[in-house]
């Protein structure tokens, strides 16, 4: 269940503002009976919903895959005009959002999709979704550095929970040296603030991995719908960590 004006908007209706406003002006029925009620839900899979005695189709679940340039706003708009990821997808009709976030200097898998169920399964505190990063830091940290960060470190917000950590590549000249972590909270720049903490501020950091769901080949700027499999690796994900706790 939905609420009728979220339904409407994810059906290109109009707006959401715009829709709130056809509900309140009585255009809008469910099943066959007005609705004026801003907070009246709806199942659009099940019901029969009218816009002015016209029927609005289902929505088609859509979820995608991009991956996310560096410099790009991870939003659906930007007041300041800067560009969003929703700009990259020029041949997707249907209204999709963001699955969580990449800072404007992160790059790399951002999932993006109409079905609010999962995206919030797979964003939910609660659930743990395994997320993978590529950190690319100054100089080449210690493995003692690296154990503080897989047993937990302190932030200003309090101790992370435990991570994967391991080298990917290290500089002979130990200039730099990119890191595999893998987290399961959402905290805001949470990665860098962890290498930050072992005074190894990040140069380039870039998410190759969501839920079981591997960026692999794909080019940066590039989007591409996620195959049953992905999908059913992701609903996994977000079923299994929920179960385990």
């Amino acid at each position: 269940m939905e609420r009728l004006q979220k339904i409407l908007a994810h059906a290109g209706v109009a707006s959401r503002r715009k829709c709130e406003e056809l509900i309140t002006a009585g255009k809008v029925a469910v099943n066959g009976v007005t609705v004026t009620e801003l907070g009246a839900k709806a199942d659009p899979a099940r019901d029969v919903i009218t816009v002015s005695g016209r029927r609005i189709g289902a929505e088609r679940k859509l979820y995608l895959m991009m991956n996310k340039p560096k410099g790009v706003i991870t939003s659906v708009r930007d007041p300041q005009g800067r560009p969003v990821v929703t700009d990259y997808l020029k041949n997707v009709k249907e209204r999709v959002y963001p699955v969580g976030r990449l800072d404007y200097d992160t790059e790399g898998l951002l999932l993006l999709t109409n079905d609010g169920d999962l995206a919030n399964r797979l964003t939910h505190p609660r659930h743990h979704v395994p997320k993978t990063y590529h950190a690319t830091v100054e100089r080449v940290p210690h493995g003692s550095d690296l154990e503080k960060l897989a047993h937990g470190i302190r932030l200003e917000d309090g101790m992370t929970a435990p991570a994967e950590v391991e080298y990917v590549d290290v500089d002979p000249d130990g200039k730099f040296a990119t890191i595999s972590i893998t987290i399961r909270e959402g905290r805001n720049r949470q990665v860098r603030r962890m290498f930050e903490a072992i005074r190894h501020p990040v140069i380039r950091l870039k998410r190759v991995a969501f839920g079981g769901v591997t960026l692999d080949n794909l080019q940066r700027g590039k989007y591409r719908a996620l195959t049953p499999e992905e999908l059913d690796a992701l609903r996994r994900a977000a079923d299994a960590t929920a179960e385990s706790r």
